[in-house]
């Protein structure tokens, strides 16, 4: 894709940049790019790239409630947008890129990235203050978690292509891992991931309850492989992920075993399949009921208390979109994670990544007809008889009843 065509400020180019659909990559693509492309073949794909990935999610910011829009936090967020999508378009018509140019490019990736480095929790608390503020009914919540989740995936992203570009070609980027290309490991040890999380998830379980469950780990090497099982992905993911799911493991399994010290263990199982590698994280800490784990990725909803400004609150949870980041995080490379849990016994928690480099897909929130029609929705009257009688009926519902009664009589 090449824009060429010069407009006459930035909403005109949001606009235009708009209309291109974002170029979804796979792992083994940013491998190969990051292995052979030079900077300046970067620097011409992201100049595009990224303009067009901030316009197609700024397109859709436009379409949430005022109620949200108006919010202190939610303005914040929508004027950073606007201050990155501006300085990226800087570079718009700069051929060819000398190293001043390649340099500064850089430079401004960098500063995009820092000033996005609290989006999520700015833009959450921009929901909560919304919450506050205003009544929200059930079709404003359905297109608030469908745009989040969106908006979320939209900025895992972007983050991904800064990242790559400024590990490859930064001056001073770290070389801890030489066999690393930017931030993917094509050697990534699954295992390996797992104890980091683990040690760290421990760490905060020990520091607030003075103890902390043990983890066991095996593993399942399909196809005949060699052990240990190795991936290629992204480190940081696949560890945010695990964390995540570990701590609110390991918070669960002493919160239902209060009055022993001898916690049953946290076990994990790794999978390598010819498609799939499965992770599965499975505790005894009393699971949750089927009416709270329709809740769980919803943003906003913890099972845990919320911090507090004093700090007596665990630090493991209660902020409430750990796990929907997570599930964004394992589905933007095709993958998923799903939570079953056996309320009364334990929750096990499964993560599904593509083995293959080649199927592991960037998956991409496109802005056209068919997302502006979904916030367009109204709330539909309830078609299944599961819903209180009268409560979204007009009251149609009791009077059946009534004339049901009057005639058994």
């Amino acid at each position: 894709m090449r824009v060429t065509r010069c407009l006459r400020n930035v909403k005109q180019m949001l606009e235009y940049y708009s209309g291109f659909n974002p170029s979804p990559l796979s792992i083994k693509q940013f491998i190969d790019f990051g292995k052979t492309a030079t900077e300046q073949q970067s620097f011409m794909f992201l100049r595009q790239e990224v303009p067009v990935r901030l316009a197609n999610i700024m397109r859709e910011i436009q379409l949430l409630p005022e109620s949200l829009l108006l919010q202190p936090s939610c303005r914040m967020v929508c004027d950073w947008y606007m201050q990155s999508f501006d300085e990226i378009l800087v570079f718009e018509k700069m051929d060819p890129p000398n190293s001043t140019v390649l340099d500064d490019f850089c430079d401004t990736l960098v500063k995009i990235r820092n000033r996005h480095s609290s989006v999520v929790q700015t833009m959450a608390e921009g929901v909560i203050e919304m919450k506050q503020s205003v009544k929200v009914d059930t079709s404003t919540e359905n297109n608030i978690q469908y745009f989040l989740d969106r908006f979320y995936m939209s900025r895992i992203s972007i983050r991904m292509l800064i990242n790559q570009h400024t590990l490859l070609f930064e001056k001073q980027a770290s070389k801890k891992n030489q066999e690393q290309v930017g931030c993917i490991d094509p050697y990534c040890e699954v295992v390996t991931v797992i104890e980091d999380a683990a040690a760290n998830a421990r760490f905060l379980c020990d520091r607030y309850y003075l103890a902390s469950p043990e983890i066991k780990i095996s593993e399942a090497n399909g196809g005949g492989k060699s052990a240990p099982i190795q991936l290629v992905y992204v480190p940081s993911h696949l560890y945010h992920i695990l964390f995540e799911l570990l701590k609110n493991a390991m918070r669960a399994v002493v919160e239902h075993h209060p009055d022993t010290g001898d916690f049953p263990p946290i076990e994990l199982l790794v999978a390598n399949g010819h498609e799939d590698l499965t992770i599965k994280v499975s505790d005894q800490g009393g699971g949750v009921p089927r009416s709270v784990s329709d809740l769980l990725f919803q943003y906003m909803y913890s099972t845990a208390p919320k911090p507090s400004v004093a700090g007596d609150a665990p630090p493991l949870a209660g902020y409430g979109y750990g796990l929907p980041l997570s599930r964004l995080y394992a589905r933007y490379f095709q993958g998923d994670l799903i939570v079953n849990s056996y309320e009364g016994y334990g929750t096990d928690a499964i993560i599904y990544l593509k083995a293959l480099a080649k199927d592991a897909n960037e998956v991409l929130p496109v802005f056209n007809k068919s997302c502006e029609r979904h916030y367009q929705s109204t709330q539909r009257a309830p078609d299944w008889s599961s819903h209180v009688i009268g409560a979204n009926s007009g009251g149609a519902g009791v009077r059946n009843l009534r004339t049901w009664s009057a005639g058994a009589h």
